[in-house]
Protein backbone atom coordinates (compact mmCIF):
# COMPACT_ATOMS: atom_id res chain seq x y z
CA UNK A 1 0.00 0.00 0.00
CA UNK A 2 1.41 3.36 -0.99
CA UNK A 3 1.37 6.31 1.31
CA UNK A 4 1.21 10.01 0.50
CA UNK A 5 3.89 12.11 2.11
CA UNK A 6 2.42 15.10 3.86
CA UNK A 7 4.42 18.22 4.60
CA UNK A 8 3.81 20.49 7.55
CA UNK A 9 0.60 22.49 7.42
CA UNK A 10 1.59 26.11 6.85
CA UNK A 11 -0.45 28.87 8.42
CA UNK A 12 -1.67 31.60 6.11
CA UNK A 13 -0.86 35.21 6.86
CA UNK A 14 -3.85 37.52 6.67
CA UNK A 15 -5.32 40.95 7.06
CA UNK A 16 -8.42 41.06 9.23
CA UNK A 17 -10.83 43.97 8.87
CA UNK A 18 -13.27 44.45 11.76
CA UNK A 19 -16.35 46.63 11.38
CA UNK A 20 -16.46 49.13 14.25
CA UNK A 21 -20.26 49.08 14.48
CA UNK A 22 -20.92 45.34 14.30
CA UNK A 23 -17.49 43.94 15.33
CA UNK A 24 -17.90 41.45 12.48
CA UNK A 25 -14.47 40.43 11.09
CA UNK A 26 -13.65 40.00 7.43
CA UNK A 27 -10.58 37.84 6.86
CA UNK A 28 -8.41 38.35 3.77
CA UNK A 29 -6.01 35.40 3.84
CA UNK A 30 -3.00 35.63 1.56
CA UNK A 31 -3.11 33.19 -1.34
CA UNK A 32 0.64 32.75 -0.92
CA UNK A 33 2.53 33.95 2.13
CA UNK A 34 4.85 36.85 1.20
CA UNK A 35 8.43 35.65 0.82
CA UNK A 36 9.66 38.69 2.77
CA UNK A 37 8.18 40.79 5.55
CA UNK A 38 10.20 43.97 6.02
CA UNK A 39 9.79 45.68 9.39
CA UNK A 40 11.26 49.05 10.35
CA UNK A 41 11.24 50.24 13.96
CA UNK A 42 12.08 53.83 14.86
CA UNK A 43 12.49 54.42 18.63
CA UNK A 44 10.70 57.46 20.05
CA UNK A 45 13.15 58.97 22.53
CA UNK A 46 14.10 62.27 24.09
CA UNK A 47 17.14 63.58 25.95
CA UNK A 48 20.79 62.81 25.48
CA UNK A 49 21.35 65.57 22.92
CA UNK A 50 23.53 68.54 23.87
CA UNK A 51 23.25 67.93 27.60
CA UNK A 52 25.22 64.80 28.52
CA UNK A 53 23.73 64.87 32.00
CA UNK A 54 20.21 64.47 30.64
CA UNK A 55 19.07 60.85 30.60
CA UNK A 56 17.69 59.31 27.42
CA UNK A 57 14.01 58.54 27.86
CA UNK A 58 11.66 56.28 25.91
CA UNK A 59 8.56 58.38 25.28
CA UNK A 60 6.41 55.67 23.74
CA UNK A 61 6.47 52.43 21.81
CA UNK A 62 8.60 52.67 18.65
CA UNK A 63 7.08 53.72 15.35
CA UNK A 64 6.92 50.56 13.26
CA UNK A 65 6.19 50.10 9.59
CA UNK A 66 5.65 46.80 7.77
CA UNK A 67 6.22 46.30 4.04
CA UNK A 68 4.88 43.23 2.25
CA UNK A 69 4.17 42.11 -1.29
CA UNK A 70 1.05 40.00 -1.79
CA UNK A 71 1.15 37.76 -4.86
CA UNK A 72 -2.06 36.65 -6.57
CA UNK A 73 -2.34 34.00 -9.27
CA UNK A 74 -5.49 32.69 -10.98
CA UNK A 75 -3.82 29.55 -12.42
CA UNK A 76 -5.49 27.09 -10.04
CA UNK A 77 -8.94 28.57 -10.62
CA UNK A 78 -8.47 28.50 -14.39
CA UNK A 79 -7.28 24.91 -14.35
CA UNK A 80 -10.31 23.76 -12.34
CA UNK A 81 -12.66 25.91 -14.45
CA UNK A 82 -13.82 27.90 -11.43
CA UNK A 83 -16.77 29.99 -12.65
CA UNK A 84 -15.78 33.20 -10.85
CA UNK A 85 -12.17 33.02 -12.02
CA UNK A 86 -13.23 32.34 -15.61
CA UNK A 87 -15.65 35.27 -15.47
CA UNK A 88 -13.67 38.01 -13.68
CA UNK A 89 -10.17 36.65 -12.98
CA UNK A 90 -8.53 38.11 -9.88
CA UNK A 91 -10.80 41.14 -9.62
CA UNK A 92 -12.52 39.93 -6.38
CA UNK A 93 -9.22 39.34 -4.55
CA UNK A 94 -7.77 42.65 -5.72
CA UNK A 95 -10.98 44.48 -4.77
CA UNK A 96 -10.99 42.98 -1.26
CA UNK A 97 -7.53 44.42 -0.57
CA UNK A 98 -8.18 47.69 -2.36
CA UNK A 99 -11.41 48.38 -0.50
CA UNK A 100 -9.49 48.44 2.80
CA UNK A 101 -8.51 51.98 1.78
CA UNK A 102 -12.07 53.10 0.90
CA UNK A 103 -14.96 54.32 3.05
CA UNK A 104 -18.07 52.19 2.40
CA UNK A 105 -20.43 53.63 -0.22
CA UNK A 106 -23.34 53.24 2.22
CA UNK A 107 -21.70 55.80 4.51
CA UNK A 108 -20.80 58.07 1.61
CA UNK A 109 -24.42 58.16 0.42
CA UNK A 110 -25.73 58.56 3.97
CA UNK A 111 -23.49 61.58 4.51
CA UNK A 112 -24.60 63.03 1.18
CA UNK A 113 -28.25 62.74 2.24
CA UNK A 114 -27.47 64.45 5.55
CA UNK A 115 -25.73 67.31 3.75
CA UNK A 116 -28.65 67.69 1.35
CA UNK A 117 -31.00 67.78 4.37
CA UNK A 118 -29.10 70.77 5.77
CA UNK A 119 -26.87 69.13 8.37
CA UNK A 120 -23.94 71.51 8.76
CA UNK A 121 -21.28 69.27 10.24
CA UNK A 122 -20.65 65.66 9.20
CA UNK A 123 -18.21 63.63 11.27
CA UNK A 124 -15.43 61.92 9.29
CA UNK A 125 -16.05 58.23 8.77
CA UNK A 126 -14.16 55.85 11.04
CA UNK A 127 -12.01 53.32 9.24
CA UNK A 128 -12.56 49.69 10.24
CA UNK A 129 -10.08 48.14 12.60
CA UNK A 130 -7.34 46.35 10.70
CA UNK A 131 -5.12 43.60 12.07
CA UNK A 132 -1.99 42.18 10.45
CA UNK A 133 -1.84 38.49 11.36
CA UNK A 134 1.43 36.67 10.84
CA UNK A 135 1.23 33.57 12.99
CA UNK A 136 0.12 33.33 16.59
CA UNK A 137 2.98 35.50 17.90
CA UNK A 138 2.32 38.51 15.66
CA UNK A 139 -1.16 40.01 15.61
CA UNK A 140 -0.77 43.77 15.30
CA UNK A 141 -3.25 46.60 14.75
CA UNK A 142 -2.26 48.50 11.61
CA UNK A 143 -3.38 51.10 9.11
CA UNK A 144 -2.58 51.14 5.41
CA UNK A 145 -0.31 54.03 4.42
CA UNK A 146 0.46 52.95 0.87
CA UNK A 147 -1.08 50.57 -1.67
CA UNK A 148 0.30 49.84 -5.12
CA UNK A 149 -0.58 47.09 -7.56
CA UNK A 150 1.18 45.58 -10.54
CA UNK A 151 -1.20 43.58 -12.78
CA UNK A 152 1.08 41.34 -14.81
CA UNK A 153 -1.05 39.02 -16.95
CA UNK A 154 -4.59 39.18 -18.35
CA UNK A 155 -7.12 36.82 -19.89
CA UNK A 156 -8.87 37.42 -23.23
CA UNK A 157 -11.39 39.72 -21.48
CA UNK A 158 -8.57 41.75 -19.89
CA UNK A 159 -9.29 40.40 -16.42
CA UNK A 160 -6.06 40.28 -14.39
CA UNK A 161 -4.87 36.72 -13.76
CA UNK A 162 -1.51 37.52 -12.11
CA UNK A 163 -0.83 40.45 -9.83
CA UNK A 164 1.47 41.70 -7.09
CA UNK A 165 0.16 44.11 -4.47
CA UNK A 166 2.63 46.11 -2.38
CA UNK A 167 1.36 47.26 1.00
CA UNK A 168 2.91 49.64 3.50
CA UNK A 169 1.39 49.26 6.95
CA UNK A 170 1.87 51.46 10.00
CA UNK A 171 1.54 49.66 13.31
CA UNK A 172 -0.82 51.34 15.77
CA UNK A 173 0.52 51.22 19.34
CA UNK A 174 -0.98 52.15 22.70
CA UNK A 175 0.64 55.54 22.15
CA UNK A 176 -1.59 56.20 19.12
CA UNK A 177 -5.05 55.40 20.50
CA UNK A 178 -7.05 55.87 23.68
CA UNK A 179 -7.35 53.20 26.35
CA UNK A 180 -10.98 52.63 25.32
CA UNK A 181 -9.89 51.60 21.83
CA UNK A 182 -9.58 47.81 21.32
CA UNK A 183 -6.33 48.40 19.42
CA UNK A 184 -4.76 49.75 22.63
CA UNK A 185 -5.21 46.39 24.31
CA UNK A 186 -4.34 44.47 21.15
CA UNK A 187 -0.92 46.10 20.92
CA UNK A 188 -0.37 45.79 24.67
CA UNK A 189 -0.96 42.04 24.35
CA UNK A 190 1.48 41.92 21.43
CA UNK A 191 4.23 43.62 23.44
CA UNK A 192 3.57 41.37 26.43
CA UNK A 193 4.03 38.43 24.06
CA UNK A 194 7.43 39.82 23.02
CA UNK A 195 8.41 40.17 26.67
CA UNK A 196 7.39 36.57 27.41
CA UNK A 197 9.48 35.36 24.47
CA UNK A 198 12.61 37.04 25.82
CA UNK A 199 11.87 35.46 29.19
CA UNK A 200 11.67 32.04 27.56
CA UNK A 201 15.02 32.62 25.83
CA UNK A 202 16.66 33.75 29.08
CA UNK A 203 15.35 30.69 30.90
CA UNK A 204 16.63 28.38 28.15
CA UNK A 205 20.07 30.02 28.20
CA UNK A 206 20.25 29.63 31.97
CA UNK A 207 19.33 25.94 31.61
CA UNK A 208 22.00 25.52 28.92
CA UNK A 209 24.62 27.11 31.19
CA UNK A 210 23.66 24.74 34.03
CA UNK A 211 23.90 21.75 31.69
CA UNK A 212 27.34 22.84 30.45
CA UNK A 213 28.53 23.28 34.03
CA UNK A 214 27.28 19.79 34.96
CA UNK A 215 29.02 18.26 31.92
CA UNK A 216 32.24 20.03 32.88
CA UNK A 217 32.05 18.68 36.43
CA UNK A 218 31.42 15.16 35.10
CA UNK A 219 34.48 15.35 32.86
CA UNK A 220 36.71 16.61 35.71
CA UNK A 221 35.48 13.85 38.04
CA UNK A 222 36.24 11.05 35.56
Amino acid sequence: MSTIARGPRILKGALVSIDRDTSVPSVIAFQYNPATVKRTLKPVMSGGEGDRAQAVRLNSAPQETISIEVELDATDGLETADATTLSVGLHPQIAALELLAYPPTSRVMSNARLLNAGVIEISPMLAPRLLFVWGAKRVQPVQITSYSISEEEFDVNLNPIRATISLELRVLTYSDVSTSNPDYHQFLAYQQGLESLTGDVSAQRAADRRAIARDGDDILNQ
